[in-house]
């Protein structure tokens, strides 16, 4: 059995949505905190058990009979992340898993002044002491566009802090791919990078968008205090402000640079492009 933690949220959602592609319902279970909001899942023979990252024991029984654990990696700013999911991790192991994946980020390493970096990298340093295979999918960027760029489609300009090139992927070709994995026969041990192809900054993203628009978009380089003064004027609480900060301090050192072809590899087709996604919101 594969069992998909977060299967309420985005990405862990679209995963099971692949997964039932793949194999039977009756080999996917889900852990999940509210299994009133799985209904639809279990409607559809997926197994839906309720566990959480700060429950062990429930943990423990919503990972029952699994060989694959698939530990969506967890985002509140204010819990400690490396224990909740060191806790997620002993419980799978407790379980008896073959297997543990989990939703890393590009660019993880030493010294990438992006917050969360050091929170997938203690906790890929507990896979690797669980004494059971593991996989940390080293997702690219995949969130979305018109939170990246800001309201560029009303005001006509790109206004953010100084950027690098970002390998933007969709959290769409992420799931499908996630899925690949857990569903097929090639193993991958350790850490593993799935991105877009290209990587692109915010000064492509105006060009793209003005040949999309047929109207010019400026770029703008924003101060990071100015930008940070500006996100609490609009209401975004400071701690936010600065650690969403840091993620650009990350992308002009050049941390999410490199691309890799992995993910292609697993779609079997190209993942859709920066200019895809733009186009699309353009649309909508």
């Amino acid at each position: 059995m594969i069992v998909v933690t977060g299967a309420t949220g985005g990405l862990g959602g679209a995963t099971v949505e692949h997964l039932l592609r793949r194999v039977p319902a009756d080999r996917i279970g889900v852990s999940v905190r509210d299994t009133a909001k799985a209904r639809h899942l279990a409607d559809r023979g997926v197994r839906v058990r309720q566990g959480s990252y700060e429950d062990p024991a429930t943990l423990r029984d919503s990972f029952a009979g699994a060989e694959q654990v698939l530990l969506v990696s967890g985002n509140d700013p204010a819990a400690d992340m490396v224990a909740l999911h060191r806790n997620a991790i002993e419980a799978a192991v407790a379980a008896g898993a073959r297997r543990i994946l989990y939703t890393s980020q590009h660019g993880a390493a030493p010294g990438n002044p992006y917050r969360p970096s050091d929170i997938h990298l203690a906790t890929e340093a507990i896979l690797g002491d669980s004494g059971v295979a593991w996989t940390a999918l080293r997702n690219g960027a995949y969130g979305p566009l018109d939170q990246v760029l800001g309201p560029w489609q009303r005001t006509g300009v790109i206004a953010q802090p100084a950027d690098g090139p970002v390998p933007y992927t969709d959290r769409a070709d992420i799931a499908e791919a996630t899925a690949a994995v857990l569903a097929g026969d090639r193993s991958f041990d350790g850490p593993v990078t799935l991105t877009a192809p290209t990587a692109v900054t915010f000064d492509d993203f105006a060009k793209i968008a003005s040949d999309l628009t047929g109207h010019t978009i400026k770029r703008v380089v924003l101060d990071d205090e100015q930008w940070v003064a500006d996100q609490i004027t609009n209401g975004v609480p400071e701690q936010v402000a600065r650690l969403m900060l840091t993620w650009y301090q990350a992308a002009r050192a050049g941390h999410f640079a490199e691309a890799d072809p992995l993910l292609t590899e697993l779609l079997g087709r190209a993942p859709r492009t920066a200019a895809d996604r733009l186009a699309a919101d353009i649309a909508t």
